[in-house]
């Protein structure tokens, strides 16, 4: 948006540390066989923008009163200051996660069980999620649905068991009925469903994972959502002061320090932390910073509003439209898994691809 803005008022700046990025969808697709981890990632050298600079560095201090980032190649002065570094991966908040199970919000992670699960023929399954909020609260519900569909295509689903833990109340909170479709999808499939519980850790010895109340659930093969946690550069920053992540205005997606945001999963905002939202909040950052250099009317601030795609095997998609502003609770609109949402969701991805890649 800022490059495609009429005039020259902005030069932006993209550092990251990675070569490429990959759609949060996409591990799954990895996961079960059905693409590669190459075939999935959009290189950032692909994107050409009028006025955007890329830089593949890695950040190593911010300093937000300054408005200076630093990396391991130089440092970097801002006018504008976007955080957007999302949420990392805490493996060793669960001990045991990475030496006695698996965890598949990962690309190396996805790709690993890519050659572990056509070997798994017998047993039990936990998909665990080790802590919350996560991005794709969706994820684990589609991961077991497309689990079953595999194990099933391989005449194995009879020797196996499927259990989900997940410390939530519901596979959806925001949405009751999208919520009450997958519970059913699960009890017609035979997953078991377990709500409310809290992983501590897993014992890969004694093939057990110890839940909240030192209840012990036995496994076989164990796929996990690790906790999430704010980088460790944000942290040091001071930035977030008492809370996880970074505080902002809802509204406006402002820090407290001036012409500093936060958005995406690093950014403390009441939405969860998925890609739809981070688009959302990265337009309405976009159209102020539009707004102040042009002498504009301010756009509306951000409405809190996404959707959300939804595996639930069988060849079909779900949708939910989830609302967590404009009430006094947040509320969710479910649509029944079809083949259009299927096409739908490929339309969401390539749209994207080909605005911001070109490809």
């Amino acid at each position: 948006m800022l490059s495609q803005a009429p005039g020259d008022d902005f030069g932006v700046t993209l550092i990251d540390q990675s070569d490429s990025f990959v759609f949060g969808f996409s591990k799954l697709d990895v996961m079960f066989g059905r693409t590669s981890a190459e075939a999935v990632k959009l290189p950032y050298a692909e994107i050409a923008k009028p006025g955007v600079r890329l830089l593949r560095e890695t950040v190593t201090a911010i300093d937000p009163e300054a408005k200076t980032v630093t990396t391991d190649a130089d440092t970097h002065e801002a006018d504008v200051l976007v955080i957007a570094l999302g949420a990392d991966y805490d493996y060793d908040a669960t001990p045991g996660l990475l030496q006695s199970g698996n965890e598949f919000y990962s690309v190396a992670g996805a790709e690993r069980l890519a050659t572990l699960l056509p070997d798994f023929s017998s047993g039990r399954v936990v998909i665990g999620v080790c802590g919350a909020p996560f991005k794709c609260p969706p994820g684990p519900s589609e991961a077991a649905l497309l689990l079953h569909d595999q194990l099933t295509a391989r005449g194995v689903r009879g020797e196996c068991e499927i259990t989900f833990v997940t410390p939530l109340p519901s596979p959806v909170p925001p949405s009751p009925e999208t919520s009450r479709a997958l519970v059913g999808a699960f009890a017609e499939r035979g997953i078991e469903f377990m709500p409310g519980r809290k992983i501590a850790s897993l014992d890969g010895e004694r093939g057990t994972v110890l839940l909240d109340g030192g209840e012990e659930l036995p496994y076989d093969l164990f796929l996990g959502v690790p906790r999430h946690k704010a980088a460790a550069v944000v942290d040091a920053s001071g930035i977030t002061g008492e809370e996880t992540y970074v505080p902002v205005e809802p509204r406006t997606l402002r820090t407290r320090y001036p012409d500093v945001y936060a958005i995406g999963d690093v950014a403390q905002v009441g939405v969860p932390k998925a890609g739809v939202f981070a688009e959302g909040a990265a337009r309405v950052v976009a159209a102020q910073l539009i707004a102040e250099a042009q002498r504009g009317e301010q756009p509306d601030g951000y409405d809190g509003r996404g959707s959300c795609y939804i595996e639930f095997g069988s060849g079909r998609v779900g949708r939910v439209d989830v609302d967590f502003f404009s009430g006094p609770q947040p509320t969710g609109t479910y649509q029944e898994p079809s083949v259009a949402l299927v096409a739908e969701k490929e339309q969401f991805g390539s749209s994207r691809r080909a605005r911001w890649f070109g490809s």
